[in-house]
């Protein structure tokens, strides 16, 4: 955390989260000297075009935005005319190895905050117009250069009816041009708008910022399989009504004691957050293996070779618990600190001293898509 870091302009890491994080921009230059890109434009469209894939066409004409949503055929690609477009291809990380490897140089920031790896091509002109997002981002050039402009300002109206949230009155405070490896940091709500200058590739590293509405919806969710009220409404002492249809105030603290009864503590909350912010979003699928391997093949790929995550996995860890895709796991004591390592660098190396319950958890894992022998 001491070490000056070149992707973060050196900075160290604990320089950079006191000073920058959620609070302004940072523009680094070669942050990443030698990155060009991982995937040219034609790979991208290919990817866009993936069943399971989510991705999105951007079009402007006429100072006039349009917005289509995956799934795409490559034809959909033809035909563009003098509309400047852009296309955006969410969740690389899932699909390619390459991608997951650029994350884990942003590892000093909580797997649990971590969202995906976007990547996005646009042709000279193209971007998707002035706006700002509630979450942080480094913006990672790749091919081509791309004109960054931001802004601070505290209006962040909307153009009505456009199909994106474009913003009516960007009014530009700095501009920069990227290139190649330079790498610019903006934390939520800071309006930026990014224009190609040319074939123009951008990789957007995203940290999601849950709504605390929407965390408290899903806990109560989470709760609702969890909680147990004893008991059933019962009134042997009722009294006439002189107005049948008012709720009385009998009944009223007959309930309200019940639900009183409704309790949860830290522990539940950590538990909610681990099953909540590993779950797979709605559109992601594992893959089972075709032929799988016996236990006891797994126990011998395992203690040779070791496991890695699936790409699409997210594995998260707290005090004594493990959570895997959206499930909860208490492991023994002695295993935790093992499948923490696994969380924390996505694989495991040979094991040769491996618990029976460690390798019957990992290969119903590997049963599940989760994981598979390194």
């Amino acid at each position: 955390m001491k070490t000056r870091l070149p992707m973060l302009g050196g900075l160290t890491v604990n320089e950079f989260l006191r000073d920058y994080w959620q609070k302004k921009p940072l523009l680094i230059r070669k942050a990443f000297p030698d990155f060009n890109g991982l995937l040219d434009p034609q790979q991208l469209i290919e990817l866009a075009c993936e069943e399971d894939v989510q991705a999105r066409i951007v079009t402007q004409s006429r100072g006039q935005f349009g917005l289509r949503h995956s799934p795409f055929m490559p034809e959909d690609f033809d035909g563009f005319g003098k509309a400047k477009w852009t296309v955006l291809v969410q969740g690389v990380n899932h699909f390619l190895p390459e991608a997951s490897e650029l994350l884990r140089h942003f590892s000093f920031i909580p797997h649990a905050r971590l969202d995906d790896l976007m990547v996005s091509y646009a042709p000279k002109g193209g971007g998707v117009g002035p706006h700002f997002d509630s979450y942080d981002v480094f913006l990672l050039q790749g091919l081509g250069h791309r004109r960054w402009q931001i802004s601070t300002q505290e209006d962040q109206t909307l153009i009505e009816g456009a199909p994106l949230r474009i913003l009516k009155d960007f009014r530009v405070e700095q501009e920069w041009v990227l290139e190649a490896g330079d790498m610019l940091y903006l934390p939520p709500h800071c309006a930026h708008n990014g224009i190609a200058e040319d074939d123009c590739m951008t990789y957007s590293i995203g940290f999601r910022t849950p709504a605390y509405q929407e965390l408290a919806e899903q806990f109560l969710v989470y709760l609702q399989d969890r909680i147990e009220v004893d008991g059933m409404y019962a009134d042997p002492d009722l009294k006439a009504q002189k107005h049948p249809s008012e709720i009385s105030a009998a009944m009223l603290r007959q309930v309200e004691q019940a639900i009183k009864q409704v309790r949860w503590d830290k522990e539940d909350i950590a538990n909610f957050l681990g099953c909540y912010l590993s779950e797979p979003k709605p559109h992601i699928f594992f893959d089972i293996p075709g032929c799988p391997l016996t236990l006891a093949k797994f126990r011998q790929a395992l203690h040779k070779r070791g496991v890695a995550l699936d790409l699409k996995s997210q594995m998260l860890s707290h005090g004594e618990w493990i959570f895997m895709n959206g499930e909860a796991f208490q492991p023994q004591e002695g295993d935790y600190p093992l499948l923490r390592d696994l969380a924390d660098w996505r694989e495991l190396p040979a094991q040769a001293d491996c618990s029976p319950e460690l390798s019957e958890l990992l290969y119903q894992w590997y049963l599940d898509g989760y994981l598979t022998p390194r």
